[in-house]
């Protein structure tokens, strides 16, 4: 006899770099309310790529995740693409960004910007 598992998923997670860098940008902005846009569309050297907005409000099918004053906002059709992922965001010879550690990507492209799954 075969039974049925529950399975939670793991929400997104933002890293603590990731955090102070929304809090300097909502502080720059003078913007309290303003909030990181996660999001995944076709395309990129992998198939997926990641995008980054800013938003100052969200649709009512968005998903909100509050981290103390920093709050991630994801569109239903991305979120399932990256559950369990961690939002970092990183400084470096090449630049600053937001990146994904994206534990669902099987394959990524050299830049990290695109995925598949």
């Amino acid at each position: 006899m075969s039974g049925a598992e529950a399975f939670v998923p793991t929400p997104l997670m933002l890293s603590d770099s990731a955090r102070k860098r929304i809090g300097a940008l909502m502080d720059e902005e003078s913007n309290p309310a303003l909030k990181l846009r996660v999001y995944v569309t076709g395309g990129g050297c992998s198939g997926f790529q990641y995008g980054f907005d800013f938003a100052d409000s969200v649709a009512e099918d968005d998903t909100v995740i509050e981290f103390g004053s920093a709050t991630l906002v994801v569109d239903p059709l991305s979120y399932q693409y990256l559950v369990g992922s961690t939002v970092d965001y990183e400084e470096g010879l090449a630049g600053a960004r937001f990146r994904v550690q994206n534990p669902n990507a099987t394959t990524t492209c050299g830049c990290g910007a695109s995925f598949m799954v």
